[in-house]
């Protein structure tokens, strides 16, 4: 098996629903989102994916909050934004850009700082 990833940064904004504590209270983080691909065969190229290819998938991703209240953003009006959350939102939508067949997202991981990460690993098949 290959893998490769890719990392992203974007700043935006949330607060925690239904939740005791600080992160109920509006507060922004500068998301570190990675997003790890793999496959069993190369491409004609010798590559899992062009590095470029999914950074142009996760920008895309990424777009819909960079610089935003997340709780203001869909899937977060009804959903809490938590990191895990959105760990799962962005895999699932670099999941939907990838060519059909060799290439899978293996995991997804999303720090809201330098010691918090959170990860969502997509079900196989």
């Amino acid at each position: 098996m290959y893998e490769i990833f890719r990392e992203r940064v974007f700043s935006a904004s949330h607060q925690l629903r239904d939740y005791e504590g600080q992160c109920e209270r509006l507060h922004g983080h500068n998301w570190r989102v990675r997003v790890h691909l793999t496959a069993r065969e190369l491409d004609e190229h010798g590559m899992v994916l062009d590095f470029h290819e999914l950074d142009a998938m996760m920008a895309e991703a990424i777009a819909p909050f960079d610089h935003r209240h997340l709780n203001e953003v869909a899937p977060f009006l009804d959903t809490n934004p938590s990191s895990e959350n959105l760990a799962r939102v962005i895999c699932e939508r670099v999941m939907t850009s990838l060519p059909a067949g060799r290439v899978r997202v293996l995991r997804c991981d999303v720090w809201e700082n330098d010691r918090s990460r959170a990860r969502y690993t997509p079900p196989r098949g």
